[in-house]
């Protein structure tokens, strides 16, 4: 039933064309049809079976639009492309399906070759992955990596790979750095952030319960994190890098979270182009004058990318770009941008 809703909430559009209509019945009847299945030999009103197939939802659909069959929203899709370009539709079509399962390996707990051993003692099949050095893609038995002795003694975490990579991207750091993640969420990329330079890494959020987990994440992957509230950073020194993962549409991530797809208007875009503005320039404040401001989003559109870092450098023409990645599902992983700025 979960995979159920995942795929329609992934193809809801398609899935509604090709049924007739939006209820929970048609969607199934459309992702039949999607798979290439005649809906009847599944909707015959035997045992538990779904009601017979009326005479209404028998008729052959129409062809399904370009958008229809990429599930795109109409008012996104000119955005989406403008900042895709060639890739505009690969990327909808990867977002339509269910996103892999990536794992990070905690190098300072073993090597990848460690992880993939552990986990084939507990018949988790797992194999390394081009995005990052430290992931690996998941092949086989992925509901079991939580309650893996992998998982548990801090050899692995589950992270997506691009989101791992943003984390390998970023500069080489002086001995013993101070590094920031500002907007640290759950804390998956404080605790990348401590295996890659092995210094402690102090994590801060607007909203400090959604890093009510992380001391625990990182007790178990040995990792030094430290939680500062928004009191505490005024009367700390500046920091060599300041990581900032910002609020963002999810559009890179929309086959994990697929009913923000369909929840995200213009206006709620807006809103959120305008909190990464303030943060960059509130983040900007905690670096130190030779250090690195980092900004990344897992997002595909240019508006929340490449746009608000243009907007950024206006305000503050003190500071420059000296490095910027995307990845898109295309590639594997998720969507996200990655934008390295210091001072001139």
């Amino acid at each position: 039933i979960r995979d159920h809703v995942f795929d329609a909430l992934r193809c809801r559009r398609s899935f509604a064309a090709l049924g007739g209509a939006l209820s929970g019945r048609a969607l199934m009847i459309g992702m039949l049809r999607d798979a290439g299945r005649d809906p009847s030999e599944v909707f015959t009103g035997e045992r538990f079976a779904p009601a017979p197939l009326t005479d209404d939802e028998r008729t052959r659909p129409r062809d399904l639009s370009r958008l229809e069959q990429l599930d795109c929203p109409d008012w996104i899709a000119p955005d989406l492309e403008a900042s895709l370009g060639a890739e505009f539709e690969p990327v909808l079509l990867a977002l339509r399906h269910r996103a892999p399962v990536f794992l990070r390996v905690n190098t300072r707990r073993g090597s990848i070759a460690d992880a993939i051993a552990q986990l084939a003692e507990e018949q988790i099949a797992a194999e390394p992955h081009p995005l990052a050095d430290t992931a690996l893609l998941v092949a086989s038995n992925a509901r079991r990596v939580r309650v893996s002795q992998a998982f548990h003694s801090g050899l692995v975490e589950i992270q997506d790979a691009a989101s791992q990579a943003t984390v390998l991207a970023l500069p080489d750091l002086r001995a013993n750095p101070r590094i920031l993640d500002f907007c640290a969420g759950g804390g998956g990329k404080a605790l990348a952030l401590a295996a890659r330079f092995g210094a402690p890494v102090f994590a801060h959020d607007g909203d400090p319960n959604r890093m009510k987990d992380l001391p625990s994440r990182a007790m178990r992957a040995g990792a030094d994190v430290r939680l500062v509230g928004a009191d505490d950073l005024p009367g700390q020194s500046r920091f060599d890098l300041v990581f900032c993962d910002v609020p963002c549409s999810g559009s890179g991530a929309w086959r994990r979270q697929p009913a923000a797809k369909w929840t995200l208007t213009r206006t709620k875009l807006e809103k959120l182009i305008s909190t990464q503005a303030a943060i960059l320039d509130a983040a900007a404040d905690h670096v130190a004058d030779t250090g690195h401001l980092a900004y990344a989003t897992c997002s595909l559109l240019r508006s929340e990318n490449a746009d608000q870092v243009e907007a950024f450098v206006l305000r503050r023409p003190e500071w420059r770009v000296i490095a910027h990645r995307r990845w898109t599902p295309s590639q594997g992983g998720d969507g996200f941008g990655l934008t390295i700025l210091t001072r001139s």
